[in-house]
């Protein structure tokens, strides 16, 4: 009989790998959590629409890779191909935005879901983290989710990544820059489907990465050159702001993330070390998305972060994090000790240490094997004499000597050791 395998384009997270995907979520999310930002989890499949209109039909997320289907009720649902339009959705279901001051300030992690031609860091299966500031235009915001995600980044010891920035505009602006770049890309030798797409989002085209096309943007309309004053002054205000921070950024005029909603303030976060799949994570400004998805007006900003590609950064720069062992003691029961072992076993977890056994009657040498690969600091070996005489042995793996303990004193004795 055959047996199965995980789709294409996905992957299985198993020890010992998982505990590095852990720690980097961990590291993302810890000045998130540092800062007022409260955790969301939302369904991993959403009414097709909320994507339709809130990424934009014209992107290649929701027109080519998106995975949508119909139900045996007839609903058209997708899954989550990013999670900023859900966490919105679930906001305003829920009436965040009328329950207290303003912003509302989420992060979440999982796993989102995108049907594209699989490559390393380019999976149909992956993980990101990311925040949401919703409620509020405030420059401030936008440098603070910047400067958040720059700490988590050297927190986890990264060192060659790139930040990019740039303003798209906003409603006022933006339209006349529209209609400028339409007019230049018109006059170029392009394909089809790239025509289709300047005339739909013609600020996608500045996105495409073929050479082709980009040797032909030589000479295109900037998009600075178009802001009103208001976009000027609040973009001018987040570069002060993420400058006094010390966080190093470049500006990037051609930076278009590949999403409809974002305005203003636009970012990424590249790490060369990646090739062609440099891109580690971004956000941006979305000041009309709740509108577009039937909400209110609220100006909102917020970011993703690649967990796959962040740990692909990591290997690049050669980062090795230091995780503790998850196994601090390790116990093994020789003759008819076990019932008395999985007793000091359970105690030893009630009392918050992180501690495992044999299992399956391994003998002493097969037993303490077990014990060298769980990495545990100290190892518990008890017979039926040890017990008899009210003790166990307890031995320091990193040095190899052993001692009895009264089994009576034994949890104090290993919290005092590992302390």
């Amino acid at each position: 009989m055959a047996t199965f395998q995980a789709p294409k384009g996905t992957y299985d997270l198993i020890p010992p790998v998982s505990v590095t995907y852990l720690a980097v979520r961990e590291a993302i999310s810890a000045p998130l959590r540092n800062s007022g930002y409260g955790y969301i989890e939302t369904p991993g499949f959403e009414d097709v629409g909320l994507f339709a209109r809130g990424v934009g039909e014209s992107t290649d997320i929701v027109s080519k890779e998106m995975y949508a289907f119909t139900t045996k009720g007839g609903d058209q649902l997708a899954l989550r191909p990013e999670g900023t339009a859900s966490v919105l959705r679930a906001a305003l279901e829920s009436s965040l935005h009328k329950k207290g001051n303003l912003p509302v300030k989420l992060w979440y992690s999982g796993s989102y879901y995108r049907y594209e031609k699989p490559q390393k860091g380019r999976y149909r299966h992956f993980s990101q983290v990311g925040a949401e500031a919703i409620g509020a235009e405030d420059p401030a915001l936008d440098a603070e989710l910047i400067i958040l995600a720059d700490q988590a980044y050297r927190s986890l010891g990264l060192r060659n990544f790139r930040i990019l920035l740039n303003s798209l505009g906003d409603k006022e602006c933006r339209p006349v820059y529209r209609e400028a770049l339409q007019g230049f890309l018109r006059g170029l030798d392009l394909d089809e489907e790239t025509v289709r797409r300047a005339e739909i989002n013609p600020l996608r085209v500045l996105d495409d990465k073929r050479p082709e096309v980009q040797k032909q943007l030589v000479g295109a309309p900037v998009l600075r050159d178009y802001l009103c004053d208001a976009c000027k002054a609040y973009h001018e205000e987040v570069r002060a702001l993420v400058t006094a921070a010390g966080v190093a950024f470049e500006d990037d005029e051609k930076l278009v993330r590949g999403l409809d909603y974002y305005t203003r303030t636009t970012f990424e976060f590249v790490h060369d070390g990646l090739g062609s799949q440099s891109a580690v994570g971004g956000g941006g400004r979305y000041d009309g998305l709740s509108e577009m998805i039937g909400g209110p007006a609220l100006p909102s900003v917020g970011w993703a972060l690649g967990v796959d590609r962040t740990v692909l950064a990591l290997e690049a720069e050669g980062v090795e994090l230091d995780i503790p062992a998850s196994t601090a003691v390790f116990a093994v029961a020789l003759g008819e000790a076990k019932p008395a072992v999985f007793g000091l076993v359970t105690e030893l977890r009630r009392a918050g240490v992180a501690a495992d056994m044999s299992y399956g009657g391994k003998g002493l040498k097969g037993a303490m094997k077990d014990a060298n690969r769980s990495g545990a600091r100290l190892a518990i070996v008890a017979g039926d004499r040890d017990l008899a005489e009210g003790v166990v042995q307890l031995k320091d793996m990193e040095s190899g000597e052993q001692a009895a303990v009264a089994v009576a004193d034994l949890v104090a004795e290993v919290r005092a050791r590992l302390a």
